[in-house]
């Protein structure tokens, strides 16, 4: 038996519950709310740690997962900052890409993973360029920081293929589609009310690896 997965997955958990509270005043900070709140630190290390090995799940042991965990971490911030004010900080995309793209091409070169490595290349320009031009024309539609969280995912969910990426997509706007009706019935949100567009991505694409993440290779 395979002992590998359930000490990487265990190993992910631990860190999750190390780095919860820290990444939770990190979002605090960044959306300008530096008080403790409590409850938030639980909920955000409860996420963290699931987000955490979740991804310790969909890589294995290997270099990839460096990469798929950093970008877990970071989601938690982000989608935090994002709730909070509609905002999606460079200062944490941006790493948390580099890092993706980082431990992608260590894992090319370790276990041959080229074809995967160009495919989320290319999965991650395209992502971000087709809502680069929505953007443009309409800039209310959508933010340049969607934009940037879309290229992101595309990287990610293109190193495990088209079809996860395609799901990946779809599944985010039907979770953003879903709030969004849901707070309008609920009176929370009106029909023009912004709503904040990074966590329904977020969640769509932890939905599609769930769903279909085989790791190349």
């Amino acid at each position: 038996m395979d002992v590998s997965r359930p000490v990487l997955a265990g190993a992910a958990v631990l860190l999750g519950l190390a780095l919860g509270p820290w990444l939770s005043r990190t979002a605090g900070r960044l959306a300008a709310r530096a008080a403790a709140a409590p409850r938030r630190d639980v909920v955000v290390t409860a996420l963290t740690a699931g987000l955490l090995c979740a991804a310790a799940l969909f890589g294995g042991v290997r270099p990839i997962t460096g990469g798929l965990l950093w970008v877990a971490g970071a989601a938690v911030v982000l989608g935090g900052v994002d709730l909070a004010v509609h905002r999606l900080p460079d200062r944490v995309l941006l790493p948390a890409a580099g890092v993706f793209v980082l431990a992608a091409v260590v894992d090319a070169a370790v276990l041959g993973t080229w074809e995967a490595l160009v495919r989320a290349a290319l999965a991650g320009a395209a992502a971000f360029a087709v809502p680069a031009g929505a953007a443009a024309v309409s800039p209310a539609a959508l933010g340049f920081g969607d934009v940037k969280l879309l290229g992101l995912l595309g990287l990610v969910l293109g190193w495990f293929g088209w079809g996860v990426l395609l799901a990946g997509i779809f599944l985010g706007l039907l979770v953003g589609a879903a709030v969004s009706v849901l707070l309008v019935t609920t009176g929370r949100a009106g029909w023009r009310s912004t709503v904040p567009f990074g966590p329904p991505l977020l969640a769509g694409a932890v939905l599609a690896l769930a769903i279909g993440a085989v790791p190349p290779g």
